[in-house]
């Protein structure tokens, strides 16, 4: 889990922004696939939730240092 959250921290806010989109395709990909009943999904799903928290709030820090 450090390990996620130091790579995070060494990209800049553009390339955070185009990461959280891409968790937040991939999360609704999973969302679908879970309910048409593949449960293989889960743990992928739960992973990337995470780290679009992570990454959100990674960007809320780099703004309040902003101002």
């Amino acid at each position: 889990m450090a390990g996620r959250t130091a790579k995070l921290r060494e990209m800049n806010p553009s390339e955070l922004e185009v990461q959280q989109q891409e968790l937040a395709e991939q999360i609704f990909r999973l969302r679908f696939q879970l309910s048409t009943g593949q449960a293989e999904g889960l743990r992928k799903l739960r992973e990337a939730k995470r780290d679009l928290a992570r990454i959100k709030t990674l960007l809320r820090e780099a703004e309040l240092r902003k101002a």
